[in-house]
Order: structure tokens, then C-alpha cells, then sequence
């Protein structure tokens, strides 16, 4: 775990499963991880699928680390309000951020900067010093407003990456759906895997 670690933020659009596989691929290729997700967000992860999150981060710290069999001090959960975590400066390691998924209205917020809890700060932080962010946004129908905070951000080289996934690699249960966009996400981190096999590869 040398490398930079990668932060990686959960928002309240559905698809809770794309943030918790990426958590899981990030692990599992040895990354250290700096993780938020939102109130809204925590609801979502209990709607939509069996993984019982505490409240607090100290408590989903542990929780994460033993249910994702996590290295010692691999995973860190810092809460929207903890204003002292280190992401919240631009003097920080971590080179790359991940909104997975993100909102509409996480995507207008980070669009206008308005930092008003730590992961919008964090997201500020990254495209102040130039770094790497990427939002999957899990919404649909985009109105106008949305095209034009997409187009805003995608101007200052924000990667935006709506969860669209493919289907022409045979998907046949949710899972490969799932891993098909997780895939996408890790090739633009630079982090190795093998969830899908490469177009034009096995196909």
C-alpha cells in the first residue's frame, strides 16, 4: 500500500451496489481508501441491498474493514462534518477521487463549489489542485440544468461516467452488470483487474 490512497465518496442515487463493488475491487487490488458516504446514502445501502452500516465512522471503519477483509489502517471513514479530516486540504496524498454514485444535486454542488460538507470539499479540493475526479452520476431523464453542470465540469477534465453499462459481453446477472461499469472506474484510476475481459479479447 505504497501508492497514493484513493477517495472514494457514495451519495444517495440508487445504485449503492456499484459504490460498495468498487470498495470491494479497491481492497482487493491493495489501495488505501479514504471513504464517505452520505445519510442518504447509508439509507440506500440498506434499501437496496444486505449490508448493514453503522452510523458512526469510527464503527463503519471497523465494520468495513473486517466485512471487505481489509489490511490494517487500509480503509478510512471520515464523517460529512469532520471538517480536521485530511481531505479537506489540498495538502493531502490522495491524487484521485471517485463520487460513486453521484446525485444530481452532488453533481450542481461540486459544479458550483459550494463545499458545504466534506465531500463537496473534498471534490472542491481536487479540482483546485488539478487532480483526478470522477463522478458516476445515476440519474435519468437529464434536464438541461444537469447537461450543463456535466458540461461545466467535464471543461475542467472532471471524468463524467454515467452509469450506463454494457451489455455486450453477455451479462447474465446483476453482478456482471455491475462489474461492467466497476471495471470502467478502476481503468480510469489505473488499478488492475479482471472483472471483464478486454473488447476484442474472449469475446
Amino acid at each position: 500500500m505504497n501508492q497514493p490512497p484513493i477517495i472514494v465518496a457514495m451519495t444517495g442515487a440508487s445504485g449503492a451496489c456499484y459504490g460498495l463493488r468498487l470498495l470491494e475491487c479497491l481492497v482487493k487490488a491493495g489501495r488505501r481508501i479514504y471513504f464517505m458516504i452520505s445519510q442518504p446514502a447509508q439509507w440506500v445501502v440498506h434499501t437496496e441491498t444486505d449490508w448493514q452500516l453503522p452510523v458512526k465512522a469510527p464503527a463503519m471503519q471497523l465494520w468495513l474493514s473486517e466485512r471487505l477483509h481489509a489490511a490494517d489502517d487500509q480503509i478510512h471513514v471520515f464523517g460529512n462534518e469532520q471538517w480536521s479530516a485530511p481531505i479537506a486540504s489540498g495538502s493531502h496524498l490522495a491524487r484521485s477521487m471517485v463520487v460513486c454514485p453521484c446525485t444530481a444535486g452532488s453533481l450542481s454542488s461540486i459544479a458550483q463549489g459550494s463545499s458545504r460538507n466534506l465531500m463537496e470539499r473534498a471534490a472542491d479540493v481536487m479540482l483546485k489542485e488539478q487532480r483526478q475526479l470522477i463522478l458516476v452520476l445515476r440519474e435519468t431523464p437529464l434536464s438541461v440544468i444537469h447537461l450543463q453542470h456535466m458540461l461545466s465540469l467535464a471543461r475542467l477534465g472532471v471524468v463524467i461516467m454515467p452509469a450506463s453499462p454494457g451489455f455486450y459481453q453477455g451479462a447474465t446477472e446483476l453482478n456482471d452488470i455491475v462489474d461492467f461499469m466497476v471495471a470502467r472506474i478502476l481503468d480510469h484510476l489505473h488499478v488492475e483487474h479482471d472483472l471483464q475481459p478486454r473488447w476484442g479479447m474472449s469475446l
